[in-house]
């Protein structure tokens, strides 16, 4: 046998680890006229060839262990035997192996432009060449050397360096023999040689159990069963219809005995018959997907293309999407492009280099949160953070996002002083680059994903947030009314004898209602860090405290918006949300709770089924005011319209505790059925109110033609539908 034709240095790079291109050096090369396989297994101390029946015994390299070459005059499919320790094991050779990303995808990912990321990078069970096995791809452009490292391999970046796909930026291996379930993460060598903590993979769609934090390979699998759901869904999402949320943290809703987090087809089951039978039109997810620390509830996620293994895995998380849509449910994700946390296993300094972030602390630094900013300015940045959200309404079928901390995207000064930010190239504070991603994302869920819907965050007065893009907006769906939420709240945690006050924070968001397309949200944020439940913040004593709680949410189901409602606030929970522990379902033996718990639920079917009350929503024609200036009685009175045809709705709401009978002005002549009374014993009331229905006498009253005298329960909201 001719002496190996491998050069000593790339010997030595391949035993080192530090080889740049190991496909250049390992398998099957062309070396002068003759052909050679080069292999390095380490621990071996034998190793042969198998072509067919042959088994030729290759040579070691001399003075490098587990080094071997094996000349032959053409080059040949084979297999590697190796003996080691007194063990003998039969394998695959991944270098011999072809490049497994084709022309096109090289181009769209040096480009930054392929919408489909996860489907080229990550880790994919896939048949090529005949055998089976995981082709592994990250984007890592800064890095010297990049392998993919598991139990598969000892943890041992030496023996499966992976290949640089040119100029792309992106490094990538077939294994054979892997199946699904085996754990990986990437080592990385950065520039000067220098290794970084092993990363998990960036479009990985598997995690370990936290703490432990390996990337997982996963097959997203399973039949759907939901194309009616899909075929109407649009209609389910338009300004015109009725949205009513349920907002939900998965670990926390219910816990199983011996405190166990239900799984994703327990949730399939318990969650979604729940909220369809309190006639929630949607389930929002806080974040699922994948992140190393269950105290921050999913907003500082590592695993963005991973559902969290808390539950189950992607085709069990399927699997709950699609039971929700079999109930005519829609399922929406809250979506974390705002920043992402700092472990040393995540995108932080990814290959050695600010790669996903920013350079400058002064951008790329979020200093309320510790966490890291995306470099929005960056196209395969952009490009993965778009991806990402199209990932989740293409793959699991997502009925729309709602975007996290939106404002700590727009603005570059989002809570730093002079001084601690970088301004745009106009001299301004707007972030051009993360305008530009958000516009981005809508115009892609939008135009690739038909009948979706996207929500913003987003607590400032930012222009055109729910606007088309083509007009100059950021192109959302609807924006959260986070004033509402601010000024309501604010009102009703006062003495009512102190609210005549401050009558108009309840008023004063329809000054501004029909400039956006308005969900009105009392979320999760409400309930935590101190600031107790949505029970504890209503004045009085025990029974003022329902009376409060149910007159509010009168208030905001009859308000134009569409709602949400954070998990236990519809049956007034007494504690404040605990991410640790299960809901306190145990209340509901308790009469006040339960009629909370009904209040909401009729709610929810009488705002569904009356058009007046949800039609015109984001319009101005659906609203006017009968009575907005009673601060001293503390009542407020308006008029909700559908179309034409659609009877109408007065909404009275009585914020003071003392009943009160009282002239309302009406729209129309003539009966008024009692479509709703928070005070009725069904809901924990006192059973005060109208008999059903009041008749309109000709006395002018609050500029309209008739009137009614009307008992007003204390702390009560009553809505009147004309007969």
């Amino acid at each position: 046998m001719a002496e190996t034709l491998l050069d000593r240095g790339a010997a030595e790079a391949i035993a080192g680890g530090w080889h740049g291109d190991p496909f250049a050096a390992l398998g099957p090369q062309k070396r002068g006229k003759t052909w050679e396989i080069t292999a390095f297994v380490p621990g071996a101390e034998r190793l042969w060839v198998l072509a067919g029946k042959k088994a030729d015994e290759a040579v070691p390299y001399f003075g490098i262990p587990g080094l071997f070459t094996h000349q032959m005059a053409k080059r040949i499919d084979y297999r590697l035997r190796a003996q080691g320790d007194g063990n003998e094991w039969e394998f695959d050779d991944p270098f011999r192996f072809g490049p497994v990303l084709g022309e096109l995808d090289e181009y769209l990912l040096g480009e930054g432009t392929h919408k489909r990321l996860w489907q080229v990078l990550g880790a994919h069970l896939i048949t090529h060449e005949g055998v089976d096995g995981v082709h592994f791809a990250v984007w890592a452009p800064n890095a010297e050397r990049v392998s993919v490292v598991g139990d598969f391999n000892i943890w041992d970046g030496r023996r499966h360096p992976m290949r640089r796909r040119g100029p792309t930026g992106v490094w990538e291996i077939f294994v054979p023999g892997l199946g699904e379930g085996a754990t990986y993460k990437y080592e990385i060598k950065g520039a000067g040689g220098v290794l970084t903590p092993l990363k998990a993979d960036p479009v990985g769609f598997g995690s370990e159990h936290p703490p432990a934090n390996a990337s997982v390979v996963r097959k997203i699998g399973g039949k759907w069963h939901d194309g009616d759901w899909l075929k109407t869904r649009a209609s389910h999402h338009t300004i015109d219809a009725p949205i009513s949320v349920y907002e939900v943290h998965l670990g926390s809703w219910r816990r199983a005995p011996g405190d166990r987090m239900l799984s994703y087809m327990e949730l399939g089951e318990q969650l979604v018959d729940y909220a369809a039978d309190m006639g929630f039109t949607h389930i929002e997810l806080l974040p699922v997907s994948e992140y190393p620390f269950d105290g921050s509830w999913g907003y500082q996620p590592v695993g963005l293309f991973a559902p969290t293994i808390r539950h189950g895995t992607p085709t069990e998380f399927r699997a709950f999407v699609d039971a929700a849509h079999a109930k005519g449910i829609g399922i929406l994700l809250d979506w974390v492009p705002g920043h992402f946390p700092t472990d040393a296993h995540g995108l932080g300094r990814f290959d050695g280099t600010a790669l996903y972030e920013h350079q400058d602390p002064r951008e790329g630094f979020h200093q309320d949160w510790n966490t890291l900013i995306y470099n929005y300015g960056r196209v395969e940045v952009q490009n993965y953070l778009v991806s990402n959200a199209l990932y989740w309404l293409e793959e699991y079928h997502i009925d729309g996002l709602r975007v996290d901390a939106v404002a700590s995207m727009l603005y570059r000064d989002y809570s730093r002083k002079d001084g601690e930010w970088v301004p745009n190239r106009d001299g301004g504070r707007e972030n051009y680059e993360a305008i530009a991603v958000l516009q981005h994302m809508n115009i892609t869920a939008y135009g690739e994903v038909p009948g979706v819907m996207t929500i913003a965050e987003e607590s400032t007065a930012f222009p055109g947030v729910s606007r088309p893009v083509n007009h100059g907006g950021l192109g959302f769906g609807f924006k959260w009314n986070m004033g509402w939420m601010n000024d309501t709240l604010s009102y009703m945690q006062k003495d009512p004898l102190f609210r005549k006050y401050h009558h108009h924070l309840m008023t004063f968001g329809l000054h501004y209602a029909w400039s956006e397309n308005y969900l009105l949200p009392i979320s999760h944020d409400e309930v935590v860090h101190g600031k107790g439940s949505m029970l504890s913040k209503m004045p009085g004593n025990a029974w003022e405290k329902f009376a409060n709680l149910r007159a509010y949410y009168g208030f905001m189901w009859a308000h134009p918006g569409k709602k949400l409602l954070f998990m236990g606030q519809e049956f007034a929970q007494g504690a404040e949300w605990n991410h640790n522990r299960s809901l306190d379902w145990h209340q509901l033996d308790i009469e006040e709770h339960k009629g909370v718990q009904s209040l909401v639920r009729d709610l929810n079917r009488i705002y569904r089924d009356t058009p007046a009350l949800h039609l015109n929503d984001c319009r101005p024609e659906g609203f006017a005011w009968i009575e907005s200036n009673d601060a001293e009685a503390g009542v407020y009175a308006w008029v909700r319209k559908g179309a034409a045809k659609d009877k109408m709705v007065v909404a009275v709401v009585n914020m003071t505790p003392v009943e009160r009978s009282y002239r309302l002005g009406l729209p129309a002549a003539g009966r008024w059925s009692e479509l709703l009374n928070t005070d009725s014993t069904v809901y924990g009331g006192g059973n005060r109110g109208n008999l059903g229905r009041v008749s309109t006498e000709k006395t002018p009253w609050h500029g309209q033609a008739q009137s009614a005298l009307v008992t007003l329960p204390p702390l009560s909201a009553v809505y009147l539908q004309q007969d």
